[in-house]
């Protein structure tokens, strides 16, 4: 294990996390929850587990981030304002 690359890779995981809590635009925060998902995959990758970090590339950064775009796209605001 490369310890420098597993801690970065968590404070990144951490920052994320983070700014996807903070962050009002909900395109915003489906984008910066992909990243936090592909960062995922890259720590499961370096611990060795690859089937687990190929199943968090698949569906965490990819279809769940088609679904929740498409989702936004697809509702409107009941208000005017």
């Amino acid at each position: 294990m490369i310890w420098s690359l597993d801690i970065l890779t968590l404070g990144l995981i951490l920052l994320t996390a983070i700014l996807a809590l903070r962050v009002r635009d909900l395109i915003s925060a489906a984008v910066v929850l992909s990243v936090y998902s592909f960062l995922m995959c890259l720590l499961w990758a370096e611990m060795g587990a690859v089937d687990v970090s190929f199943t968090e590339a698949a569906v965490g950064a990819g279809v769940s981030t088609v679904f929740l775009i498409a989702t936004i796209y697809k509702t409107t605001r009941r208000t005017s304002d």
